[in-house]
């Protein structure tokens, strides 16, 4: 029995070694570490997109506009995060640098999924080669691609997809649900909003607070809006 364990610390010391059922143990544990962070939504909606996040500031000493949980990629593209805030941090100022760097070479702006890559190559990476640990974040990338909306996640794993609609940090398969219930691709910006304020007002329950709300979206043919507290409900009415 002693030896079966101190087996199974051995598959648990690396993120690079395979456990006898296929799993990477090291990387299983960031995901959890995923969902211990507050929660962002994402929706594509008929006329732009958006990302909902919960700042989840608890501390009156912090300054609130400092914690910021959705960040400006580039003037078209905008990025939130679950998990280790010093993780998406590194991540968001890499794609950062490689927006503009592909605005400087080719005279364009970047399409989102060129920036999904970017984080979902470099997780990858932190699976593979050893000496360092899985980048224990989830990183939700929303923007324009000329005209067209689009809304993406990548995992821990290096993986990435497409969405209409998603949900990443805490409670978020309860949200992803709720989205799969109520979600309709004729949603405009506002009732798309609308419905993800519902959502997390429906699981947060007396823990809801519009002021611990943070929220970036950005209209076709429009410029990127950034919206905090009471200012979001007064978008929607």
């Amino acid at each position: 029995m002693m030896d079966m364990q101190n087996q199974a610390m051995g598959y648990d010391r690396a993120a690079t070694m395979f456990s006898p059922e296929g799993h990477l143990l090291q990387v299983e544990y960031a995901e959890k570490t995923i969902r211990l962070g507050s929660a962002s939504v994402g929706i594509r909606c008929s006329d732009g997109v958006f990302i909902l996040a919960d700042k989840r500031i608890k501390d009156k000493l912090i300054v609130n506009e400092s914690a910021s949980k959705i960040y400006e990629v580039d003037s078209h593209v905008f990025s939130s995060f679950a998990g280790i805030m010093s993780d998406a941090r590194v991540l968001i100022e890499k794609v950062q640098v490689l927006a503009q760097q592909h605005k400087m070479t080719y005279d364009s702006n970047i399409e989102p999924e060129l920036v999904i890559k970017e984080v979902a190559n470099t997780k990858q990476q932190f699976t593979q080669y050893g000496g360092a640990r899985p980048y224990g974040v989830s990183l939700m990338v929303a923007g324009l691609n000329d005209d067209k909306p689009e809304l993406y996640t990548s995992d821990v794993t290096g993986n990435y997809f497409s969405y209409h609609a998603n949900a990443i940090g805490e409670n978020d398969e309860k949200i992803k649900e709720k989205l799969r219930e109520k979600f309709k691709e004729t949603l405009d910006l506002k009732k798309g909003i609308k419905l993800a304020l519902e959502i997390f007002e429906e699981i947060k329950e007396d823990k809801f607070d519009i002021e611990g709300f943070e929220l970036i979206y950005i209209k076709i043919g429009k410029e990127l809006e950034r919206l905090e507290g009471k200012k979001i409900q007064e978008f929607i009415k």
